[in-house]
């Protein structure tokens, strides 16, 4: 490749405003010899390829068949703003009842997880040079929070649908109806106010909690354990 087609490729990576940030690309990154050692490319090839792997191993370890439902760091309880049906339905003999319930929210989330590889990978593919040094220099957590900060509201409106249709399948109503219904009724008798949270805002919300708390034990992996860095190019740039 001829040095005009190399620095045309660069410039299409990087997403470059102008020559002044495409001769900062350009510029090696050296270590305390002075020596070139990672090249400001491979830092963001780097970065890029840590950040598809870890984000793909979330999906896959959340967006499946008991994801969510049998691993209790992300676990969807009962709501809390609605903690009081389930003790009023429990004491009315509908313990089952409430178990299906919340079985069918960890379902619901583990559905909605597996939509969001594609919106990972297009955050991922268009980060710029100057946020892939600012994640390699950056906390632990760098590369999660940038990606929260990314995602979060991609990820809200790519999950709320299929959330609502995954309640609809597994007729999540038909076990939360009866539960709000016997609970509005006691409330009715005493003078209390009725309550109905939003079902479908509570599991996305709890889903994408959920695909970040692997995504930052992904990335903390990355960071401090050698032998997670399964290329030499990952060995390269969390090595320097």
């Amino acid at each position: 490749m001829n040095r005009i087609a190399f620095i045309l490729a660069l410039f299409t990576l990087c997403s470059c405003a102008n020559l002044e940030d495409l001769n900062e690309v350009l510029k090696p990154v050296t270590g305390s010899t002075g020596n070139p050692e990672l090249s400001r490319d491979e830092v963001a090839r780097g970065l890029k390829e840590a950040l598809e792997r870890g984000t793909q191993q979330a999906v896959s370890t959340a967006g499946v068949n008991d994801g969510f439902y049998r691993n209790p760091s992300l676990f969807i309880p009962f709501p809390e703003e609605a903690i009081k049906v389930k003790e009023t339905a429990q004491q009315y003999g509908l313990g089952g009842q409430v178990d299906r319930f919340e079985e069918n929210l960890n379902r619901a989330a583990e559905q909605a997880a597996a939509k969001a590889a594609p919106i990972f990978i297009d955050a991922i593919r268009g980060m710029s040079i100057q946020d892939a040094f600012g994640i390699l220099n950056g906390d632990d957590n760098a590369a999660t929070v940038y990606l929260r900060q990314q995602t979060g509201n991609e990820l809200t409106a790519a999950f709320r649908p299929v959330v609502r249709e995954a309640i609809e399948k597994v007729e999540l109503t038909r076990y939360w109806q009866p539960l709000i219904a016997k609970y509005n009724a006691v409330n009715f008798l005493t003078g209390g106010d009725d309550i109905d949270p939003d079902l479908e805002a509570y599991v996305t919300g709890r889903a994408i909690d959920g695909l970040f708390i692997h995504v930052a034990s992904e990335e903390k992996k990355i960071r401090e354990n050698p032998s997670a860095r399964v290329t030499d190019l990952l060995k390269k740039v969390f090595g320097s």
